[in-house]
Formats: structure tokens, C-alpha cells, sequence
């Protein structure tokens, strides 16, 4: 057998593991340092299981989550809308999305915003899945939702200025990547979520058909 080759293989420099969950460190204190209308910032002071002690600072959330719609009205298209975004200055495509209201749950919440910012309720919700943004900071989780078999219906909202709705085609799936004002990381990641549910279950606009044909 050859001599392995370091210089185009090299060792790494952590050992390599096969445990599936490392045993959380304990949080022995946590204290609200700062606070505004929507921000608290929290330290905390944990101990690992090898003994080390660390205080780190993390954005304490509600804990309610939010949830980000990716809404179909065909098999075609989908629908974003276009808003400002404060933290760059600048309006920025996107799906509608929103902070979960106490008392609901992820699906009723993406139903109202989808109300609120885009005009539209959804007879089917699917949730695709949930993620986090900055898990090192932040424990707030958000929610990718599917919505179809569409009807219009608005409620108000709380934007300062109405909102842009934005019809785009699954074909130019590529185009709206390179989209200089689509940037936010749970928008892409949603996107790829939609089309990755949409492309394994085919069937279901037929479904949705069958389901108004028969009802009408």
C-alpha cells in the first residue's frame, strides 16, 4: 500500500468523533443586561461538562417563533411581496412573514399573514419546516409554510406603507436568486424548501382540482 500523502491530506487538527449529541453545559445564571421595545439582550453563564466556564450573550425571543409564507396560486407561480427593510435601508423581495400571536399555532399565524400582507387565505397550510437564523444568538425559530388552493381575503396590518405583491414563476427559479434585492437567507432557504416539496409531491394542484370539481 502507498504511503499516504499529508501534504494533500492532511490530519485534523479536532479528533473526529461518532457521538451524535454532546452533553449540554449547565446555565448556573442568566440576567437581562439590555432591553428596548423589540430587543432584549440576555447573559448567561454556563459550565460545560469539562469544567469550563463561559458567559455568553444571546437575543432572548418571545418564544412564540414567527412563520414565512410561500403561497401558490397555481402550479406555475408563487408569490412574494417586496418591503422596506431597516436593518440595510433598502426594500427587499421576500415572503410574507410575521411574529406568531399568542393563542396560535405556526399554520393559523402564516394564514393571518399571509391575509395581512399579501391579500389571500390558503384552504391547505403544509409546514415544510423550521429554522433558526443565527443559533449562537438568537433562539428564535421561524416556520416555512406552504400555502395553497388560495382565495382572496385581506386583513389589516401593521406595515407603515402598503406592501408590493410580487407574482414570480418556479421557471425563473434562477433568475430570483441572482436578484440583487432577494438577500435574506430564510427567503432563499424557503424557496429551495417549496420547490423541493412541490417537485416530490407532484400530485398535489390535481388533488386540489379534484377537490374543487367535486365540491362545486
Amino acid at each position: 500500500m502507498a504511503e499516504r500523502d499529508t501534504a494533500k491530506h492532511p490530519q485534523p487538527h479536532l479528533p473526529i468523533t461518532t457521538e451524535l449529541s454532546p452533553t449540554l453545559p449547565e446555565i448556573t445564571d442568566r440576567r437581562l443586561v439590555a432591553e428596548s421595545r423589540l430587543f432584549r439582550i440576555e447573559q448567561v453563564d454556563l459550565k460545560f461538562s469539562n469544567g469550563e466556564c463561559r458567559t455568553f450573550e444571546r437575543m432572548r425571543g418571545s418564544g412564540r417563533g414567527a412563520v414565512m409564507v410561500v403561497a401558490c396560486p397555481d402550479p406555475e407561480h408563487f408569490y412574494l411581496i417586496r418591503e422596506y427593510a431597516a436593518g440595510t435601508h433598502s426594500y427587499q423581495l421576500g415572503f410574507p412573514k410575521g411574529l406568531i400571536d399568542e393563542g396560535e399555532d405556526a399554520l393559523a399565524a402564516a394564514n393571518r399573514e399571509l391575509k395581512e400582507e399579501a391579500g389571500f387565505g390558503a384552504r391547505q397550510l403544509i409546514h415544510l419546516q423550521h429554522l433558526s437564523l443565527a443559533p449562537g444568538y438568537f433562539s428564535a425559530t421561524m416556520h416555512i409554510v406552504l400555502a395553497l388552493d388560495l382565495y382572496p381575503e385581506s386583513l389589516p396590518g401593521d406595515e407603515p406603507e402598503p406592501l408590493q405583491l410580487v407574482s414570480w414563476s418556479w421557471h425563473a427559479f434562477n433568475e430570483l436568486l441572482a436578484q440583487a434585492d432577494f438577500t435574506e437567507a430564510r427567503s432563499v432557504a424557503a424557496l429551495f424548501l417549496a420547490r423541493q416539496y412541490l417537485e416530490s409531491n407532484q400530485d398535489v394542484f390535481k388533488s386540489i382540482a379534484a377537490s374543487g370539481a367535486s365540491s362545486g
